[in-house]
């Protein structure tokens, strides 16, 4: 492959009545609008006594599902077509010594109203929500300790895509261990264990470090999972596929599922020629986004530090290229 083929896209050509069929997201968090997000620690709540922990956790819980329900009228008002939930939107509920289920507090049956408020929302508004698990968990790990807290964070999740119509959880292959085969291996060996509520939605992503899209997809092809597509992580670690054809190929596993590819977009915080470019910048690069994804229906998750700023700017962006 040459080294250009990875490069930011310059060409400029952009079918004009195919530029709807693109559905931009916004990842967890706002930078201008009034929507916050509260969290807690586990030290915090052990200070406390059972009934009020799951008083504390009760108000927060409430506080995040009702703020939920803010996020998804704001990016419906600003045009913006999916939104990925934050992980820890109920924090530390799964916890070994704080954790806690809806049922046990007061104010569980207002926070399920409000999550199945936000699920019809999305719904009608046609708004489509996804889960990104932090790095933490690791289904490849050989630590069996590491994989158990795995697919029970991962349950966490499947249990809270049900409440809301998430319709996919988006999780790294993990470490290479010194072997990315058998790393693999015992990946696909732990997908049975998880919940269908899990399975049903897992999608895998190429990283930055270890995985490209080369490498992972004939394991999503085997397993029948999704592969989300990282262009700014495939620039970084790149492989024998240009980004037409690992496009082409991730979108492939997604016939299957009904829906449309996912994939994600970011560009570096200093510029391709620093010696770090993994960093995320503030906001896209037109130049970064690939004139392939510009004809495509799909969905593509923004990367950027100005949240939806970011999602709004590179909207006006390809709209005048």
């Amino acid at each position: 492959m040459a080294t250009d083929t990875l490069k930011p896209d310059t060409t400029t050509s952009d079918p004009l009545s195919t530029r709807s069929l693109l559905r931009l997201g916004l990842c967890c968090l706002f930078k201008n609008e009034p929507v916050s997000f509260r969290t807690t620690t586990a030290k915090a709540l052990s200070a406390l006594p059972r009934n009020q922990q799951l008083l504390k956790l009760s108000e927060i819980c409430l506080h995040n599902a009702s703020n939920l329900q803010l996020a998804l009228e704001t990016v419906a008002r600003l045009e913006i077509g999916a939104f990925r939930i934050m992980s820890p939107l109920f924090p530390r509920m799964t916890h070994p010594e704080v954790g806690y289920r809806i049922d046990q507090l007061p104010g569980g049956e207002a926070i399920l109203a409000t999550l199945e408020t936000c699920r019809l929302f999305a719904q009608t508004r046609q708004i489509r929500l996804s889960f990104h698990p932090d790095q933490f968990v690791v289904l490849s790990s050989p630590n069996p300790a590491v994989v158990a807290n795995s697919v029970q964070e991962l349950a966490y999740h499947g249990w809270l895509a049900e409440k809301v119509g998430a319709d996919l959880i988006n999780i790294h292959a993990g470490g290479v261990y010194g072997d990315k085969q058998a790393a693999l291996q015992r990946f696909g060996e732990v997908l049975d264990s998880l919940p269908e509520s899990v399975r049903s939605r897992l999608t895998l992503e190429n990283d930055d470090v270890s995985y490209t899209p080369q490498d992972l997809l004939p394991f999503c092809q085997q397993h029948a999972i999704p592969l989300v597509y990282d262009v700014h992580h495939h620039r970084c670690n790149p492989d024998n596929l240009t980004i037409e054809e690992a496009t082409e190929l991730a979108g492939s596993t997604w016939k299957t599922t009904g829906q449309e590819q996912y994939c994600h977009i970011s560009s570096p915080k200093s510029g391709w020629g620093s010696t770090t470019p993994k960093s995320h910048a503030d906001y896209i690069n037109p130049a970064d986004f690939p004139v392939c994804w510009r004809n495509k229906p799909m969905t593509v998750d923004v990367e950027a530090k100005a949240k939806e700023l970011a999602v709004i700017r590179l909207m006006k962006d390809l709209q005048t290229l």
